[in-house]
């Protein structure tokens, strides 16, 4: 099933920029439109905040139906974009799916970077309650680093030409000037931070500066022969990277099956717990250095993985990479084998001992843990004797099993569904009420125990 891309157009622009992407994307990513408040076919009475153009893609995520989806958003479209996904990775509004987020020389959570004179001169374009062809032609010429195609320059200049006055101003005099980036902390969710090399305000050096921070698994990347009209003027190019990110960032990992995501996505589960597993769905990054381990630990890990906890068909969890996190995070069941040292200095010293045997044969591999859960191998070298090597594993086979086990995705193969059970308003987690004969408050009236 391919999942579904919502995609967030620029100041003046509307669902249509995308068409091209759309072509060029099929197959990949099913790219839906949204037209923001005032702009394409959108009416601009009221909704024109940052909070309003947010709720409004909100709703259409949600009225949709998807359930593997990922943001596009270009420019003005990209600070709504990382609100929505903000919101979403914490669960607070409610969604589940998102699986990335691509950013077209986004504005970003931070009060966009605009020079004061362009400002005035753009606002006096919609003082007299349209915005004409010489104004919107000027302002596709100032966003591309060279002329467009007739066609293509005449639908951006059409679509400048129809955005709502109202809705043009209100961008340049408050959304663009909204402060988002106090009130969420860094995203984790796999991102593509693109710039035009010719942009200006929002190219490359405000890219870096102003939103690729924010993304803890962000990439960036410079499209050459383009300035801030990335759609329009380069889209072989910019679908061509976000192709080359989805399968090599996205695509690998397990997907959450729809009837998960729907029930994650209901009342029945409260937003903390809906965030914490929309992080645990999230895709590993399989060319993130190690934090805690070394590349050669880390390389043992995912091969004592495989054999530990076998994933079938081409979709898996990085487990080893998982574990990696934790120890560098210090995180852990709280508990440690007897004889042994800190976790991470455990882990190293196992994995130390491992590498030769990982190094032949994932099934060498088994057969000398076999002999290691027997208490009967004695590493060649390194600090551990049998015993001790034999504790280590143990504990590192239950830790591998616990990130498999906690992955959204494995949780609907075994039909566990106990994070449903309530959300954070009448059906709060837990219970109001306890006894015989009582009912919760959100029970029906003839409801019975």
């Amino acid at each position: 099933m391919t999942a579904t891309a919502f995609c967030l157009h620029a100041l003046g622009s509307s669902s249509e920029e995308f068409a091209t992407l759309r072509a060029r994307l099929a197959g990949t990513l099913d790219l839906i439109g949204i037209d923001l408040p005032g702009f394409g076919r959108s009416s601009a009475v009221t909704g024109t905040t940052v909070e309003e153009m947010a709720e409004l893609v909100e709703r259409a995520v949600g009225r949709s139906g998807a359930t593997e989806w990922v943001l596009i958003g270009h420019s003005m479209g990209g600070k709504v974009a990382s609100v929505v996904a903000s919101r979403t990775i914490d669960g607070s509004n409610g969604l589940f799916g998102l699986r990335a987020v691509v950013l077209l020389a986004a504005s970003p959570l931070s009060p966009e970077p605009m020079d004061d004179e362009r400002r005035a001169s753009m606002l006096g374009w919609a003082a007299d309650g349209e915005i004409g062809p010489d104004e919107a032609d000027t302002f596709v010429e100032a966003n591309t680093d060279s002329r467009l195609p007739p066609e293509p320059h005449a639908m951006a200049v059409h679509d400048v030409q129809r955005a709502d006055p109202r809705a043009w101003t209100d961008w340049l005099v408050r959304g663009s000037r909204e402060d988002w980036s106090t009130q969420f902390p860094p995203n984790p969710v796999p991102a593509l931070v693109l710039a035009g090399v010719g942009d200006g305000d929002l190219g490359p050096d405000a890219q870096r500066e102003l939103n690729l921070p924010h993304w803890t698994a962000g990439e960036f990347d410079v499209v050459p022969g383009a300035a801030h009209l990335l759609p329009w003027e380069r889209p072989d190019e910019v679908a061509q990277r976000i192709r080359a990110f989805w399968e090599r960032r996205v695509a690998p990992s397990p997907v959450v099956p729809a009837t998960s995501v729907r029930i994650l996505a209901s009342p029945r589960v409260s937003a903390r717990t809906r965030g914490i597993l929309a992080v645990r769905s999230l895709p590993d990054d399989p060319g993130a250095p190690p934090q805690a381990l070394s590349a050669e630990q880390l390389e043992t890990l995912r091969a004592l993985a495989r054999v530990v906890v076998p994933q079938p068909g081409e979709q898996s969890v990085d487990l080893a990479l998982r574990v990696d996190a934790q120890l560098a995070a210090g995180l852990g069941d709280g508990w440690r084998p007897d004889g042994l040292p800190v976790d991470v200095e455990a882990y190293r010293a196992g994995l130390d001992a491992l590498a030769p045997e990982a190094a032949r044969s994932d099934e060498h591999l088994a057969t000398v843990l076999d002999a290691v859960t027997a208490g009967e191998h004695t590493p060649a070298a390194g600090p551990f004797d049998a015993e001790q090597l034999r504790a280590w594993a143990e504990d590192a086979a239950v830790d591998l099993a616990k990130h498999w086990v906690t992955h959204p995705a494995t949780m609907a193969d075994i039909d566990y569904d106990g994070f449903a059970n309530g959300g954070d308003g009448v059906r709060k987690q837990g219970f109001l009420l306890l006894g015989a004969g009582q009912r919760e408050a959100w029970e029906p009236a003839g409801a019975t125990r």
